[in-house]
């Protein structure tokens, strides 16, 4: 029975105490404990001091670390507590080469100031418990839900979002949504989409479509990226327009608020504001409508196409130059042609895939 650890050494002088108390002791046990304790001065040391601790206490911790058996061991016939001792008999049980204040106080005044395993071990886990949690908040703060939304050509859809939002896809057009508790970012890539935006002030909804961002806390608006003109009607509440960031310094943004109209083109960006009706009008698609107001020919048929796969073509910039108005089911461009026909001076050629429009 020897080792050179300390935290084996005072389980085994535990051992020992323990063993000696309980009553089954007989002389060659003594003849073993005293061979252990004469083995190293460490053996004694932590023997002693052990035996002094119960003494003091009596408490069960003293002999937690050596003791094997269900429930306290028997208090039993201990010796005298340390400090009831002389000093001098103390002395005489270590051997004479030891030093009686390092043997006796230093061992004592270390143990004391070291915490135990338990408290060393409660410090490490709740550590890594506030790690984890700070870890765990972090991620759910920065964390980024992604996801892509589309709709074939002719289709119109209606989702709802993960915030409480809702968007209305246009035929042919494509978003990614990029959800954190930061931010809401919805990506245009293509197409349009009106825009139901939940109030959270906490985290702006960031709609970006290329060239320019358009940004809200709580309102509607649509927003239609084409391949030379982006398109912001605003029916509620106020959105800012504005430029992404060059360099990290921000470019001056403009409001929108209900009733606007934006155009952003590469000469520049057109706001007009017109009433809420007439605006609202402008997104009859999701009904299945399009309503055109002194609107060209060309600019009409251009709508209808967003929408069919037969498409009409102009074959002169006369019959493109026609201003028309009225509304029109988007699904049904031969009866928008027909009608053309007996009120516009425009000839028709009708085939599978197109319908050809020209001045007689």
């Amino acid at each position: 029975m020897s080792s050179s650890v300390p935290t084996d050494i005072e389980a085994i002088a535990a051992d020992w105490l323990a063993r000696r108390d309980g009553g089954a002791w007989a002389k060659a046990d003594d003849a073993a404990l005293e061979a252990w304790l004469d083995a190293e001065v460490a053996h004694r040391v932590a023997f002693l001091r052990l035996q002094a601790a119960w003494d003091e206490s009596g408490r069960l911790q003293a002999l937690g670390a050596g003791w094997k058996q269900a429930g306290p061991p028997p208090r039993g016939h201990w010796a005298p507590p340390m400090h009831g001792r002389d000093v001098s008999t103390l002395d005489n049980a270590l051997p004479a080469s030891a030093d009686l204040r390092e043997l006796q106080f230093a061992p004592r005044n270390r143990q004391r100031n070291r915490p135990s395993f338990a408290a060393r071990a409660f410090a490490v886990l709740s550590l890594t418990a506030c790690a984890l949690l700070a870890n765990w908040g972090w991620q759910s703060y920065s964390r980024v839900e992604t996801t892509s939304y589309r709709t074939a050509l002719g289709g119109i859809e209606t989702l709802s979002l993960a915030d409480g939002s809702k968007t209305t896809l246009a035929s042919d057009s494509q978003i990614d949504v990029h959800l954190s508790r930061r931010e809401r970012h919805i990506d245009l890539d293509r197409g349009e989409a009106i825009f139901d935006v939940a109030k959270d002030r906490q985290r702006p909804f960031v709609v970006d479509a290329g060239s320019r961002q358009v940004v809200a806390v709580g309102t509607r608006f649509s927003v239609r990226r084409d391949a030379h003109e982006l398109r912001v009607v605003v029916t509620e509440g106020t959105v800012r327009l504005q430029s992404p960031a060059d360099g990290g310094h921000p470019k001056p943004a403009t409001l929108l608020p209900a009733g606007s109209v934006a155009l952003v083109r590469e000469d520049g960006l057109l706001v007009r504001s017109v009433p809420i009706a007439d605006a609202e009008q402008m997104l009859d698609w999701r009904e299945g409508l399009l309503v055109f107001r002194d609107t060209t020919l060309a600019d009409a048929a251009a709508e209808f196409n967003r929408y069919n796969a037969r498409k009409i073509q102009l074959a002169d910039a006369e019959a493109g130059a026609l201003r028309i108005g009225g509304s029109f089911r988007w699904d049904n461009a031969e009866g928008f042609t027909r009608l053309l026909e007996r009120g516009f001076p425009v000839r028709a050629e009708y085939s599978a895939d197109r319908i050809v429009l020209a001045t007689p």
